[in-house]
């Protein structure tokens, strides 16, 4: 299978982790010898509940065997589609209330942009130095990587940068602005939190200007920090918010949420001011809905706190400078990359998925699945240390 993958099969890297998987179930994945693999990572937080949640797949195959694929999104009302939205509205302040799916977080970034630029009647975006939004052409276009653009070139003009956390950097935003789009948290760059009112103070910085303020959740959002939303933590609403990942229980999917009078601009001026064939998707929806449902309704989402501390409690060790990010989206910041490269490998070796993030070397991705017990956590930090304890006798 692997030399299949590997032939057949289009790779993002030059040398994948390549882990062949024969099934996952709660926090373990497991390979085709049938080893199991703690899962710290959850599909790089996408797999909210864990594994072929019980819910989740009684919800799956309950609307499959009902119909799957129908009709273009925004024409026919699919009850899964319906709920999932109304769910949303009910959960988010005012005046988010109305979502368009789509089928990726990226996408969804797309069409927050199209969106702003629609309300707004302007074309300026600015985004945050080292964020990551996604990869299709619009969303690789507000990354200020240059090695990653470059060979893409050229891409969306009229894009300009602000450092996330440096207030200096509001006189950039003008009259000319759309958007500014950040991540509630800084993903890629190192789980960066926001500091000092920041985001209470960005969203005030866009209102005085008209401009639109677009928050992206699609690794924050579903009950990861603590909150259904990260931006619940930092006194501040967006004008749009971005969601994705997390929101569809390990199927893929994408959502952007604005008031009703922004997001109806799309209905018309142009007609199909956004359009995706499978956006919407009944049985990805059913799965999204049964995820949502399940944490608000339980005390899933606020037992994240705790475990982050028990991450905190656990992962002491001279190798390990820091701890960044709130509830199940953390990074531990080790003394080197090269430190983060061994433990990450090693890990699985001894039976525990660990991951990389994108712009901050040192980072090793700690993003289990909300349903993690504290004995899987306690289980897996002590995978952790004892590869530290290794690296640190053979120096």
């Amino acid at each position: 299978m692997k030399e299949a993958f590997l032939k057949y099969q289009a790779q993002t890297t030059p040398h994948p982790l390549a882990l062949e998987v024969s099934h996952a179930k709660g926090s373990y994945i497991y390979d085709t010898k049938n080893k199991a693999y703690l899962d710290f990572v959850a599909g790089v937080s996408a797999c909210t509940l864990g594994h072929s949640h019980p819910k989740i797949i009684e919800a799956i195959k309950t609307q499959a065997d009902k119909y799957l694929h129908v009709m273009v999104y925004g024409e026919y009302v699919q009850q899964p589609a319906v709920d999932l939205c109304h769910l949303l509205a009910k959960q988010l302040p005012k005046p988010l209330e109305k979502t368009y799916l789509v089928n990726s977080g990226t996408e969804a970034i797309e069409g927050a942009l199209k969106l702003a630029r629609r309300v707004t009647g302007r074309s300026q975006i600015i985004a945050a130095h080292n964020a990551y939004h996604g990869n299709t052409l619009g969303s690789l276009s507000l990354m200020d990587f240059e090695e990653r653009k470059a060979p893409f070139r050229p891409l969306l003009p009229d894009v300009s940068y602000i450092t996330f956390n440096y207030e200096p950097h509001f006189k950039h935003i003008s009259t000319k602005t759309a958007a500014v789009i950040v991540e509630t948290i800084q993903g890629g760059a190192g789980f960066i939190e926001p500091k000092n009112k920041y985001l209470a103070k960005l969203k005030d910085k866009c209102q005085e200007v008209g401009a639109l303020l677009i928050l992206d959740e699609i690794q924050p959002g579903m009950g990861r920090t603590g909150k259904l939303f990260g931006f619940e933590h930092y006194n501040v609403i967006p004008d749009i918010l971005v969601t994705g990942k997390g929101l569809g229980g390990g199927l893929p999917i994408g959502a952007f949420t604005a008031s009703k009078a922004h997001m109806d601009l799309l209905q018309d001026s142009p007609k199909l001011g956004h359009i995706t064939t499978f956006g919407g998707n009944p049985v990805i929806a059913a799965s999204a809905l049964a995820t949502l449902q399940e944490v608000t309704e339980t005390d899933v989402m606020s037992q994240t706190l705790e475990k982050e501390q028990l991450i905190r409690q656990h992962l002491k060790h001279p190798l390990i400078s820091e701890i960044r990010g709130r509830g199940l989206m953390l990074a531990a910041i080790t003394t080197s990359a090269e430190v983060t490269n061994q433990v990450v490998l090693e890990a699985q070796n001894q039976g525990l998925i660990l991951f990389w993030l994108l712009f901050e070397p040192k980072a090793i991705r700690i993003t289990p699945p909300l349903t993690i017990t504290n004995e899987e956590l306690i289980k897996g930090c002590g995978i952790i240390i004892e590869i530290l304890n290794k690296i640190s006798d053979h120096n």
